[in-house]
C-alpha cells in the first residue's frame, strides 16, 4: 500500500474515516482509501448524523468525509458537527445537491471540500490528496516556513479602465522585481488580453480546464500554461465567439487551487461579470483591486461592488485604483469621488497614451515597456503594498471573520485570509 504523506498527518489519532450514505459512494471510495494506506473499516455506512453521533463519544480523526446527502438543512447541521470535531480536523463533504450557493456556503463555512455525486476515484483522490497537503503545508513561526501565497484579482468598475493592463503589469511586477513564481489568470475567455499584451498565444488551456475540470492537476497545469517568463506564468484564451461560456465555475475554484500549490502569487484578470456570475472565485482571494476612473458611472459601480465584496467575500481587502487620471479633464474631482464612495482612493494612476502606444508597439507589458514613467511609477507602488501585505494588514481592513466550523483546520491554510493554525492544538 502507498501511503505517500501520511507522515504528515498527527499522530495521536486516526488519519482518516468516512461516514457515507450509500453503497455506489462506498464502493468508490474504499479502494482510494486502500490505495492511500488506510484502513477501508474506516469507511462507515451513514451519513452527517451519524458522524455527529459516533464523534461525540470518540476521538476526531485527522480527515473526514461526511455525507450530505440525507441532511435536510446542511448547513445547521455543520453546526453539530464542529460541536464534536478536534481542532485540525479537515472536512469534505459531499452530497448530491449540485448548487453554486451551497458549494460557496459550504467553503465560507469551514468545509475544506465538497464533492458531487456520483463519485468518481479520480475526484476522490484529488481531494484526498489536497486535505492531505493541509499537513504538509509550513506552520506559522516554522524557522524554513514558505513565503505565504497572495491571491490578487483585478476588476474593472467599467469597460476600459485598465484592469487588464494593471493586471498584467503587476504580474510582470510580482515575477521579474520580485521574483516570486506567479501565475496571471485572465478570465475574459472570449476577449481577454493578457496573453496580447505579453506577445504570445494563449494555447488552448483554459478552454480545455473549462470543458473538462477533472484533467486540472499539477501536470495539466505544467502542460497549459505559457511561459512568459523565467518566473511569470499565464493561462488565457480566445475562444471563438460563437461559443458561450457553459460552465458552473468549479474548473476555475480548481486551477485557483492548484495555483496555490506551484506559485507564489496568483494575479486573476476578473471581468465584472464574471465576479457576479460565479462569486466563488474569490473564496481564497486576499485582495480585489478595484480599477475606476474618476467618473459618476465609475464612483456608482465602485460604490456598488464594495457593497457586494462586504457582502459575499468580506474576507477580500479591496484596494481603490483610480486609473488613467488626468486631473484638469476629469468628470469629477478626486475628492467628490472619495466622497461619493466614502472611502480613500489608495492609489493614483496617471493617464499617458504615448506609453500606452509604446507597450502596444513593443508587444511588452506596460511597466516593461515605459520603466521611466509616472504611471508605471504609481503601478510599482501598487505591487509593493500587495508583496507587503501581512496577517495583520487584512485583518485591519476587513476584521477577522468568524467561520462556523471554528474548530476544523480550514483549506484557508494553503492561502487565503489568515487564520490561527488549529493542527498546532494537537
Amino acid at each position: 500500500m502507498n501511503a505517500p504523506w501520511k507522515s504528515g498527518l498527527p499522530g495521536n489519532r486516526d488519519p482518516f474515516a468516512a461516514y457515507i450514505c450509500d453503497d455506489t459512494a462506498l464502493d468508490v471510495l474504499r479502494p482510494v482509501v486502500i490505495e492511500l494506506g488506510w484502513q477501508p473499516e474506516k469507511c462507515n455506512k451513514g451519513g452527517l448524523r451519524n458522524a455527529v453521533q459516533s464523534l461525540s463519544v470518540s476521538a476526531s480523526p485527522a480527515i473526514l468525509i461526511v455525507d450530505l446527502s440525507e441532511s435536510g438543512d446542511p448547513l445547521n447541521d455543520i453546526n453539530a458537527l464542529a460541536e464534536v470535531c478536534e481542532p485540525g480536523t479537515v472536512v469534505i463533504a459531499i452530497g448530491q445537491v449540485n448548487d453554486v450557493r451551497l458549494y460557496r456556503d459550504l467553503l465560507s463555512s469551514g468545509i475544506h471540500d465538497y464533492l458531487l455525486k456520483p463519485l468518481s476515484p479520480q475526484q476522490v483522490h484529488d481531494a484526498l490528496s489536497q486535505a492531505l497537503a493541509v499537513f504538509m503545508a509550513p506552520k506559522a513561526g516554522d524557522a524554513d516556513a514558505a513565503r505565504r501565497h497572495i491571491s490578487t484579482a483585478v476588476v474593472g468598475t467599467r469597460g476600459g479602465v485598465g484592469a487588464s493592463t494593471l493586471a498584467t503589469s503587476l504580474a510582470w511586477l510580482f515575477s521579474d522585481h520580485h521574483k516570486a513564481a506567479t501565475a496571471l489568470l485572465d478570465l475574459d475567455v472570449h476577449f481577454g488580453t493578457g496573453a496580447l499584451s505579453l506577445d504570445l498565444e494563449p494555447g488552448r488551456g483554459l478552454t480545455d480546464a473549462i470543458e473538462n475540470p477533472s484533467r486540472i492537476d499539477p501536470l495539466f497545469i505544467e502542460r497549459a500554461m505559457v511561459r512568459a517568463g523565467d518566473h511569470l506564468s499565464i493561462l488565457s484564451a480566445e475562444a471563438p465567439i460563437s461559443q458561450p461560456l457553459m460552465t458552473d465555475g468549479s474548473a476555475f475554484v480548481q486551477l485557483e487551487d492548484e495555483f496555490r500549490q506551484a506559485f507564489e502569487m496568483t494575479v486573476i484578470d476578473l471581468p465584472r461579470n464574471m465576479l457576479i456570475n460565479f462569486p466563488q472565485l474569490l473564496a481564497d482571494v486576499n485582495l480585489v483591486v478595484l480599477t475606476c476612473e474618476l467618473t459618476l458611472a465609475s464612483a456608482r459601480d465602485t460604490i456598488r461592488i464594495l457593497s457586494w465584496l462586504k457582502a459575499n467575500a468580506s474576507h477580500a481587502h479591496p484596494m481603490i485604483v483610480a486609473n488613467k487620471v488626468q486631473p484638469a479633464l476629469a468628470e469629477i474631482s478626486k475628492a467628490d469621488f472619495e466622497a461619493s464612495i466614502e472611502r480613500k482612493v489608495d492609489f493614483i494612476v496617471p493617464y499617458d497614451i504615448k506609453a500606452a502606444s509604446n507597450a502596444a508597439k513593443l508587444g511588452q507589458v506596460f511597466v516593461d515597456a515605459n520603466r521611466s514613467s509616472k504611471a508605471t511609477a504609481a503601478i510599482r507602488q501598487i505591487a509593493e503594498r500587495v508583496m507587503g501585505v501581512s496577517s495583520e494588514d487584512t485583518l485591519d481592513v476587513g476584521g477577522e471573520k468568524k467561520s462556523l466550523l471554528g474548530n476544523f483546520d480550514f483549506k484557508a491554510m494553503l492561502a487565503k485570509k489568515p487564520k490561527v493554525d488549529l493542527t498546532k492544538a494537537d
